[in-house]
């Protein structure tokens, strides 16, 4: 008799933007089908719903859940579930901009996570640079890499589990530093300008930006929306965007009537990770 096989548990964060994916692609689900999608009791899915829709991700229905974008310029997803989210996205953008980073340069990694896979993949090849990065958990992995001379800006660690620095005196010293790329996310692509929810995290990558001799985005193609809170840049300003082949083509139509330089990575075959 065959031993039954053993659930493995998922965390809760991952579960949470697992169910997210779903409802984004489906619209909407019964808490039976994202228990079979996903896995776990039907109970364990039904408080991680509630989760997501106090948290203003969601509308409960009778019996499961639809998908509603947030319409706050302010909304930010918890940083635990926006790490899971587009995961194998993420990971593919990551990769393909490692390549634009040479050796001996300087570089600034912005905080966010798919600045996180850029930072994973370039850890993975034979460079050296001196990287400049606002993100504790982009320092740790960094720091980890011997060829590598990490600096931190300074300023105050964000509430909410963002791991990362913003404010004096980061801003300041930004000032005083000419590094040669700069890679960054935004938490909206709208048109011509790139947006973020926070004002504290727009100004500084306003001055990250400013600071490089060349930009470069990192987003998927779920950051093509209504802008959020405050402009960090126009369009005109970044070097390279990279981005995922789920890109509705109106988007991917509108960069390239404003010139700007796109890359669309392929996910055909890219396995979910």
């Amino acid at each position: 008799m065959e031993a039954p096989t053993k659930r493995v548990e998922i965390i809760p964060a991952k579960r949470r933007a697992l169910i997210l994916e779903h409802l984004r692609i489906n619209g909407a689900a019964s808490i039976q089908e994202l228990a079979d999608s996903i896995g776990g009791s039907q109970s364990t899915i039904r408080r991680d719903l509630e989760h997501l829709m106090e948290g203003g991700y969601l509308e409960r229905t009778h019996g499961g859940a639809l998908l509603v974008p947030p319409l706050q310029a302010t909304f930010e997803r918890e940083s635990q579930i926006n790490a899971h989210m587009q995961r194998a996205q993420k990971i593919a953008i990551g990769v393909e901009a490692a390549l634009r980073i040479n050796n001996r340069e300087s570089v600034i990694f912005e905080a966010s996570s798919t600045v996180m896979e850029v930072v994973r993949a370039a850890a993975l090849r034979d460079l050296s640079l001196t990287v400049v990065t606002n993100s504790l958990e982009i320092a740790q992995v960094s720091s980890d890499v011997p060829s590598w001379r990490v600096i931190m800006p300074g300023g105050t660690i964000r509430p909410g589990g963002w791991r990362s620095l913003w404010g004096e005196p980061g801003e300041s010293f930004f000032n005083t530093v000419h590094a040669d790329v700069c890679v960054t996310g935004a938490y909206a692509v709208s048109g011509n300008v790139l947006t973020d929810a926070a004002l504290e995290v727009a100004s500084l990558k306003r001055k990250m930006i400013q600071s490089s001799r060349r930009t470069i985005v990192v987003v998927d193609s779920s950051k093509f929306s209504a802008p959020s809170f405050s402009t960090f840049c126009e369009l005109s300003a970044i070097d390279e965007l990279i981005t995922d082949d789920g890109i509705r083509p109106e988007h991917l139509e509108a960069l390239h009537s404003y010139g700007t330089k796109v890359t669309v990575v392929p996910m055909k075959g890219t396995a979910p990770r």
